[in-house]
């Protein structure tokens, strides 16, 4: 390591609550007693540099994962053998878990994932890794180490892969879904032509990659503030029917994420998701079977069946309740929100849209006042006529804008009872 990769202490780091933290300190102190080296690395130093949130504390190290383990243990606390293969170690202090990941060197790579060799050189490990804002490093007083220029392009608010793109990509193809994922969120809606260009001619790579890889990477990437742009780049080399299985609406996709701006919504990767690639019922199946979608992913695609005029901000209000009732708020605000993002003559600002998708956030769906114990009061022999009677009585309840007036629901209710009784 040279002089100009190191810094001073950054007091922006230095100060950092996760840095100073008991556990995190106590993990640096397990790991190099007896010798050797630690740093956090990567997205908790990125972060705190640009002022976003730390999640995640992961160390590089110089001690090899054995006596990580034998040393964390020696220091009273659990150590994991996460990944021995690939040199992770989870330490768990504090009821916190830090992974701690010896310092590695490619033997062979394979485009999916690499044989590695355990290394004591900062340089290599730092050299093997994606983009340069990902490659800083600082130690437990919180001095910075840039053997990549990572500060420099964060700065600039520049994601750029270390070395040449096409050798980075090669060593794994999902670093394309990465490079634009990483430029929604910290590229400020530039993007690195290098890199773009590089994935672009590559982009055959992804199809050797497994579609829950590919599905983790895009709902990050939907969900990050310039996705948009991000998008945008890679609809026009091609990348983004490859990742789908089908060509997409980027337009669609814009305007919504342009009226979640704009309204303070914040932003749904399911629901862009939705918008930009559902146009039939039969898309949500074909894109649960390609990017293997979990269930619950799968079921808020499936259940929003557009166009439907309960969106449409003349609808009756009334009306927009019953559909909550029946389908909740999420798939509500959902369709609001996509079907606004579909009417290109709706501003981003209509008052109008912005009143109806709202809707949830000023009325809470009631509860029917009866029961089935009540249906059986009344004479009912238990089996499936007690669900058809609630049922007979709930239509007719949200007909009536949901009353509140209980003895009226069950006068309702005997009358219905009476009627079946005749």
């Amino acid at each position: 390591m040279t002089t100009a990769d190191t810094y001073a202490p950054d007091p922006r780091l230095a100060t950092a609550p996760w840095l100073t933290a008991h556990a995190t300190q106590t993990v640096f102190s397990a790991i190099t007693t007896g010798g050797g080296d630690a740093r956090i690395v990567g997205g908790a130093v990125r972060n705190t540099l640009l002022g976003h949130p730390v999640t995640d504390v992961d160390i590089a190290t110089t001690v090899r994962p054995e006596d990580v383990i034998i040393r964390a243990e020696q220091a009273g606390l659990q150590a994991i053998p996460t990944g021995l293969a690939h040199g992770t170690v989870t330490v768990i202090a504090g009821h916190k878990p830090f992974e701690v990941t010896t310092l590695r060197r490619d033997v062979e790579t394979h485009g999916r994932h690499a044989t590695v060799a355990f290394t004591e050189d900062w340089s290599t490990d730092a050299h093997r890794r994606d983009f340069t804002i990902n490659a800083l490093y600082c130690d437990a007083a919180g001095r910075l180490f840039d053997p990549t220029g990572g500060l420099s392009d964060l700065a600039a608010n520049r994601v750029r892969f270390i070395g040449r793109a096409e050798d980075r990509i090669a060593e794994d193809y999902l670093r394309i879904l990465r490079f634009y994922r990483f430029t929604a969120h910290y590229g400020a809606g530039r993007i690195d032509r290098e890199g773009h260009e590089a994935c672009a001619a590559l982009q055959e790579g992804l199809d050797g990659i497994s579609a829950e890889r590919i599905r983790a990477e895009l709902l990050k990437l939907l969900a990050a503030p310039h996705a948009a742009i991000a998008i945008s780049n890679m609809d026009e080399t091609g990348l983004l029917a490859r990742s789908l299985g089908t060509p997409a609406d980027v337009i669609t996709f814009a305007r919504l994420t342009a009226i979640e701006s704009a309204n303070g919504v914040a932003p749904d990767p399911v629901r862009r998701l939705y918008a930009l690639a559902i146009v039939k019922p039969d898309d949500a199946v074909r894109l649960r079977d390609r990017l293997r979608l979990s269930k619950i992913e799968f079921e808020r695609l499936a259940d929003l069946t557009l166009p439907d005029p309960t969106f449409d901000p003349a609808a009756s209000e009334h009306r927009a309740r019953c559909f909550i009732y029946r389908h909740g708020a999420t798939t509500y605000r959902d369709g609001v929100l996509i079907t606004w993002a579909r009417d290109l003559s709706a501003p981003a600002t209509s008052a109008a849209h912005r009143h109806h998708a709202a809707l949830p956030d000023r009325w809470t769906p009631p509860q029917l006042p009866v029961t089935g114990k009540d249906v059986l009061a009344l004479g009912i022999q238990p089996g499936p006529e007690v669900g058809h009677m609630l049922d007979l009585l709930e239509q007719w309840w949200m007909t009536a804008g949901f009353p509140d007036n209980e003895a009226m629901v069950r006068d309702r209710l005997a009358a219905l009872v009476n009627l079946k009784s005749t």
